[in-house]
């Protein structure tokens, strides 16, 4: 018994806190390490939220604290009393007069909001760049020490009534290409494939010892993934990799980072795809996952990479390496996310700079409360949202109903 409970608890909660709080953490220092270049004065630097559970001041006089509910964090600037971090001009006024008789004229330069806009800027900015750094930089050591195999995609099976078969595809067909780019892996044809329900796909597959160029349009039902079925694109093939083709190679420094970057790319436009067709309702919102299906996808791809190694030490680093993976494809997202141009992310400090910058003058603190509220509302919005599909999709409803029943 107590086995399984630590084998649920390494599968569980520790991937999820393990992945959430290195993304997390990177992002926050994006933030601190240039307020620090820039010279500003910070109070606190918190990894989540809550009381603390953990705490201690370094010489400088930051407090660095780690709270009890793990769901993000915060760097806290000194003065920066503004719920919407960016005062209006009489608060800017009132703190001025308060610094100055407390500091002298000479301290100023140490606050954040008497820093010019474009260093303001570069702060708030700072975060979402180390999440993009971070993930080239996982891209680019996973690249390194595990390498990667490529085996273009080989048709195993055509079910009748399936998109392929109604395209034309046969047993023996190599796939090629897919809309004009190369396909030379298993997992390349399945991502693009997944995404796209509903959307004509221009292949080229080889056929013998000639080719041929086949449209088939994907039709929306249900994938296999590591946390059970979710909605997508299916062709209607069951397929693997040519082994005569197969290749393994582990890069360099150089080609890795280089592989990081293109990686980190490829992330930042499949979710743009994916955000497009949500918006245009070509993607279920029920796939919207929340912290739980973080957390539920982090134990899966753990105890996937563990699995089938020798011992306890290779399945945890296997464990641990499919969690980088999963890591820089996160930070990706909560990267992007932060730039979106909504009050209370960094995207949308990014807006008021933008206004300020403009008119000579912070944006009127009445304006600020409300687009935090606003911000705030919808981002609280669609983490309600997300977790309520995670509560559907574990089944916790039926669950808790059949407790009763």
């Amino acid at each position: 018994m107590i086995s399984s409970l630590l084998q649920n608890l390494f599968f569980g909660a520790i991937p999820f806190l393990f992945v959430l709080g290195l993304v997390v953490t990177i992002h926050e220092l994006g933030h601190f390490l240039e307020a620090k270049a820039c010279g500003v004065a910070i109070d606190r630097f918190a990894i989540n939220f809550g009381r603390p559970l953990l705490k201690w001041k370094d010489r400088s006089g930051v407090q660095w604290q780690v709270g009890w509910i793990p769901l993000g964090g915060y760097v806290r600037f000194s003065g920066d009393e503004s719920v919407a971090s960016v005062p209006d001009h009489e608060d800017l006024e009132a703190l001025r007069r308060e610094v100055l008789a407390r500091e002298g004229p000479v301290a100023l330069r140490r606050y954040f909001h008497f820093k010019p806009v474009w260093q303001r800027a570069i702060v708030v900015v700072a975060g979402p760049v180390a999440n993009f750094v971070l993930a080239i930089a996982l891209f680019a050591l996973l690249l390194m020490t595990v390498g990667e195999t490529k085996a273009p995609p080989r048709i195993e099976t055509v079910f009748p009534g399936g998109a392929a078969a109604a395209a034309g595809f046969k047993v023996g067909d190599i796939v090629r290409t897919m809309d004009g780019a190369v396909v030379s892996d298993m997992v390349d044809l399945q991502q693009y494939v997944s995404l796209r329900a509903g959307t004509p796909i221009h292949f080229t597959v080889s056929r013998g010892a000639g080719r041929a160029n086949l449209v088939a349009a994907p039709i929306m039902g249900d994938i296999a993934t590591p946390v059970g079925k979710q909605k997508g694109g299916v062709l209607g093939i069951q397929i693997t990799g040519v082994a005569s083709e197969a290749t393994h190679r582990r890069y360099g420094i150089g080609p890795a980072l280089v592989g990081g970057a293109g990686r980190t790319w490829d992330t930042l436009t499949t979710t743009l795809f994916v955000i497009d067709r949500l918006v245009h309702g070509q993607v279920p919102a029920d796939q919207l996952s929340g912290p739980l299906g973080i957390a539920q996808t982090s134990g899966a791809i753990a105890h996937l990479g563990a699995e089938g190694e020798p011992n306890a030490w290779l399945g945890f680093v296997g464990g641990l390496v499919a969690l980088l993976g999963l890591a820089a494809v996160l930070s990706v997202s909560i990267g992007f996310m932060n730039l979106l141009p909504v009050p209370v992310l960094d995207g949308g400090h990014l807006l008021f700079f933008a206004y300020e910058a403009v008119m000579r003058r912070p944006l009127g603190a009445r304006v600020q409360a409300a687009g935090y509220r606003l911000g705030l509302a919808l981002v609280l919005g669609l983490l309600l949202f997300a977790t309520w599909n995670d509560l559907q999709r574990l089944r916790v409803f039926q669950f808790l109903g059949g407790l009763f029943s």
